[in-house]
């Protein structure tokens, strides 16, 4: 249809400018209007009179010509300017706002926290456009308070409402986990509503409990033609596990990492990657399935070295799992970083893995008493060597990063290397060269 349209439209502005070539001849035959020169003779007794000047004439003809070319030049201008108009969008494609830009809708899964407020008057208070951003609440629970916080905001949001509120038949010895099987179900409703009903192409999902930085927006628009052109990444998080204020560099708030670890806490994911996870999605424990091999097929996911978001909400069905330890400790950025505009190739896999490996590899080693004591000399980076669980496990929780393993990839870790700052130098948490793949023994 659109190949039609566009002969239809080329035929029609050569027919155009053809005809007018015509009438331009024939107005140059025409003798003109009649008007008194100075002299008193008609103008178009002079016109009609025989002329000699052929250099004249044939300048005066270059002359009009001229000009008419520059009336059907703004004409064609025109035409193109309309031609969106005239074509409808590919309803099967990628929706798109302003400038032809992709939509990214802004999922957020809420529940019964009233303070879901905090979350979204920073979404609104730095979100650059409602059209290429549309925020969508994803409601559970029932709960009357919090929706009628979401109603508050009127047509700022779409108030989506999860209609099962029933109990979750489950195994066991597994009632006390029931709102972790209500999180599940909720998710798997929303993402349909938002790839399904909503057609859209991608998302970025945050809880109720996160704020965002200023970046936040051109962070996930920078990063989403890349996760679209490269099948090794699978989604792009505005996390960092070991992001507290101390463990992370001030200076490179433009610096990202792949990691083999899923992070969540404000994540984008696109549509064939959830067409891919739906038909199995799991009754529970989503995000520590996502951490399994069998879904993450090797594949990576981008994340920063300063989070882009931060979670204030203690209570939850984690019961503040990490939170006093770890969470309410994590550095949120406060610069902007216009990603947009920085070439952001280093980040292919190719690229980024031979990059990587180099700078770990050839960073001195240290030891563990050297880094715990602050005894290095230098600016580093420095490289300590773990060799076995136990060993990473004891030298993380000491250095104070976290300790925990999903199917064998440590938080934040790539190639089972987790890079963190001690003392303001970088340090290369590291396996022996030749590093081959996780044990999923270590979890």
């Amino acid at each position: 249809m659109l190949r039609k349209r566009g002969s239809v439209i080329l035929c029609g502005t050569f027919l155009f400018i053809t005809w007018n070539a015509i009438l331009v001849l024939l107005l140059w035959g025409r003798p003109p209007t009649g008007q008194p020169d100075e002299s008193g003779r008609d103008q178009r007794e002079v016109a009609e009179r025989p002329t000699n000047d052929v250099v004249g004439d044939v300048l005066r003809m270059a002359d009009t010509f001229e000009a008419e070319l520059e009336r059907q030049k703004e004409i064609l201008l025109q035409i193109q300017n309309h031609q969106s108009l005239w074509d409808s969008p590919n309803k099967d494609g990628p929706k798109v706002g302003p400038q032809s830009q992709p939509v990214i809708p802004i999922l957020v899964i809420a529940c019964n926290r009233v303070t879901v407020r905090r979350c979204l008057d920073k979404l609104l208070e730095y979100r650059p456009s409602a059209e290429l951003y549309p925020i969508i609440v994803s409601q559970d629970c029932g709960h009357a308070e919090t929706a009628e916080v979401i109603r508050s905001y009127g047509d700022k949001v779409t108030h989506l409402k999860q209609p099962d509120l029933s109990d979750i038949a489950v195994q066991p010895g597994h009632k006390k986990f029931q709102g972790y099987y209500k999180i599940s179900r909720h998710y798997r409703w929303a993402l349909n509503q938002v790839f399904k009903t909503l057609s859209h192409s991608s998302v970025v999902i945050v809880e109720d409990d996160l704020e965002v930085a200023p970046d936040f927006f051109e962070y996930f628009r920078a990063l989403l033609p890349l996760l679209q052109s490269d099948p090794s990444l699978w989604c792009v998080s505005a996390w960092n596990d070991n992001g507290r204020d101390g463990y992370v560099d001030p200076g490179k708030a433009n610096l990202l990492y792949r990691t083999d670890f899923f992070p969540g806490l404000g994540w984008m994911v696109l549509k064939d990657v959830w067409e891919e996870l739906e038909p199995k999605w799991p009754a529970s424990f989503w995000d520590d399935w996502m951490r399994q091999p069998e879904q993450r097929r090797n594949r990576a996911c981008i994340r920063p070295e300063i989070s882009r978001t931060l979670t204030f909400g203690r209570q939850g069905v984690s019961l503040g799992q990490f939170y006093d330890k770890y969470l309410r400790y994590i550095k949120l950025n406060t610069e902007f970083v216009p990603f947009t505009k920085i070439d952001l190739s280093y980040l292919k896999e190719e690229t980024y893995r031979e990059t990587f490996q180099k700078d770990v590899y050839s960073a001195p080693v240290v030891t563990y008493e050297d880094v715990k004591q602050g005894q290095l000399k230098g600016q580093g980076p420095y490289r300590l060597l773990y060799s076995s669980k136990d060993s990473f496990k004891i030298m993380a929780k000491n250095l104070g990063i976290m300790d925990d393993l999903k199917s064998g990839v440590p938080r934040a870790g790539y190639m089972g290397v987790v890079s963190f700052m001690s003392r303001g130098r970088r340090i290369y948490l590291a396996p022996p060269p030749g590093w081959i793949k996780y044990d999923t023994s270590w979890s």
